[in-house]
């Protein structure tokens, strides 16, 4: 893993053991979400299938074919590692193939529990827990992560023909995709339309309440065990933090937080957790 990640910063205050299962599990989600965002066109859905049969491989005793999957099979009975939840993600990314509109924020939260609060039921089963209402903190942490991502990214996304912002959304503010690309066209001059900015502050408030529904879903018997998320959620909360700084203009640069300050927020979260 590199160093230079999110994941690193959290994923460090981990024992030996359970650090080297997040790695092992994370590796394999990352195989899987690659499998869409770097085939050859017109391959997507073939590498899908492949990673279908390797989680079926993993969870039904078979011989899993990829490196990834071969770490990763002897850690389901281990820490007991949720079938659902592999399944649901590479769901998520089939659903990545081509270039997909999200109707509604319904839609698009199923699509954000899919791919990112997958992975967050993923690793509390490692980090482990007492309360099943680490569960549900999982999912809305998951849920507030990929919609920082999703704002954060919208550019990145645009170049690649992808708009992840709810439909819905962009008609109640007047926006339409060509105004998104206009503002990515100008970047560096901040953004120029006030029904962009304020599209985008939407996105940022929406984002803001699901890290509060995951602060109030967080069972205090479990804040020790789950420090590894709390990192993570604090990191990419700072993230947000600076798009709503920059006046979400996030067409200018890759909104980033420097390393320096990831590791000093990942101490702070650490010892505010009774580290």
């Amino acid at each position: 893993m590199a160093r230079d990640t999110n994941f690193y910063y959290s994923f460090m205050v981990l024992p030996a053991e359970k650090r080297a299962a997040i790695i092992a599990v994370w590796d394999f989600c990352r195989a899987v979400d690659d499998a869409v965002d770097e085939a050859e066109a017109g391959t997507e859905a073939a590498q899908v299938a492949i990673w279908k049969r390797e989680v079926a491989a993993c969870f039904e005793g078979g011989a899993p074919v990829t490196r990834q999957g071969q770490a990763l099979a002897p850690l389901i009975p281990k820490f007991n590692l949720p079938r659902a939840a592999f399944d649901a993600l590479v769901e998520g990314v089939e659903m990545d193939i081509g270039s997909r509109r999200y109707e509604t924020f319904a839609d698009l939260y199923e699509y954000c529990i899919r791919v990112a609060s997958a992975v967050g039921l993923m690793c509390v089963e490692i980090f482990g827990y007492s309360d099943p209402r680490t569960r549900q903190y999982a999912t809305n942490l998951g849920v507030a992560l990929q919609l920082t991502n999703i704002l954060r990214d919208v550019p990145k996304d645009l170049a690649i023909g992808r708009v992840y912002l709810p439909q819905e959304d962009l008609r109640r503010f007047g926006v339409s995709e060509d105004a998104l690309r206009r503002e990515a066209a100008n970047a560096g001059r901040g953004i120029q339309s006030r029904e962009v900015k304020a599209l985008l502050a939407y996105q940022a408030s929406r984002a803001r309440e699901y890290y509060v529904r995951a602060r109030a879903s967080r069972p205090s018997a479990d804040g020790r065990r789950l420090v590894a998320a709390e990192i993570m959620g604090a990191i990419y909360f700072s993230i947000l933090e600076k798009i709503e700084s920059n006046d979400y203009d996030v067409f200018s640069g890759v909104i980033r937080i420097p390393r320096p300050r990831r590791a000093l927020i990942a101490v702070k979260t650490w010892l505010k957790n009774g580290g």
